[in-house]
C-alpha cells in the first residue's frame, strides 16, 4: 500500500517510486530532481483506452457543469482522491488546476487533514467523505454515513456527477500509478 500523505509529512521518508527534490552533497544550492523511471507508454500501447478515458473525463465534466458543482469542489475532489491513491502526476496537475483556478494555498495543504480543520465547508465535506469512502472501498465499502452526508448536501443529479468524477480520477489514478506513464511536474494549466 502507498504511504499516505500524511505519513510523508509525519515520517519525512519517501516511498522509493516517489520522485522528490533533494540536495547533492556536493552542493546543498543545486536541487537533483529523482526520476522515476516510466514503466509503460499507456497513450501508445492502449491508444483507443487512453482516448476512451479522455472522453470518459469529459463526460464527467460535462455532468458536473449541468449540474453546477463548482470548479473548485471538483479540484478538491481530484486531488483528495489522487493523494489516497499517491498519484504524484495527477496531484501536480489538479493541484495546479486548482491554484489556477482560485484555490487557497491553506486548503489546499490541509487537505489532507480536511476533517481537522475549519477551512472546508459542510458540502466540501460530504464530497470528500465521500470521495474517501468510493476510492478507499475495499476498507468497508461506501459506509451508509459517507452517501447519507453527500444527500443532505446534494441533490441526486450532483451526486451521480460527483461519483462519475470519483469514478474516472481513481481510473486515471490507476493508470498513472501503475505505469508511471506520465511525469510529475512536466503539467502546464
Amino acid at each position: 500500500m502507498f504511504p499516505s500523505l500524511e505519513w510523508i509529512l509525519l515520517t519525512g521518508r519517501f516511498p522509493p517510486t516517489v520522485g522528490f527534490m533533494t540536495t547533492t552533497e556536493n552542493d546543498s544550492a543545486t536541487a537533483a530532481a529523482t526520476q522515476v523511471p516510466v514503466r509503460l507508454d499507456f497513450d501508445a500501447r492502449a491508444a483507443g483506452f487512453a482516448r476512451a478515458m479522455s472522453h470518459l473525463d469529459q463526460a464527467a465534466t460535462k455532468e458536473l457543469d449541468a449540474a453546477g458543482i463548482n470548479p473548485l469542489l471538483r479540484e478538491l475532489i481530484r486531488i483528495r482522491a489522487s493523494q489516497l491513491n499517491g498519484c504524484a502526476y495527477c496531484l501536480d496537475m489538479h493541484t495546479k488546476d486548482a491554484r489556477a483556478a482560485g484555490e487557497a494555498e491553506q486548503r489546499l495543504y490541509a487537505l489532507p487533514a480536511w476533517r481537522e480543520t475549519p477551512f472546508f465547508t459542510e458540502r466540501e465535506r460530504a464530497a470528500l467523505a465521500l470521495t474517501e469512502a468510493v476510492t478507499l472501498m475495499s476498507d468497508e465499502h461506501v459506509p451508509a454515513a459517507a452517501y447519507d452526508a453527500a444527500a443532505s448536501q446534494f441533490t441526486p443529479r450532483e451526486i451521480a456527477a460527483i461519483l462519475s468524477l470519483i469514478v474516472t480520477i481513481n481510473a486515471w489514478n490507476a493508470i498513472g500509478v501503475t505505469t508511471r506513464a506520465w511525469t510529475p511536474g512536466s503539467y502546464q494549466p
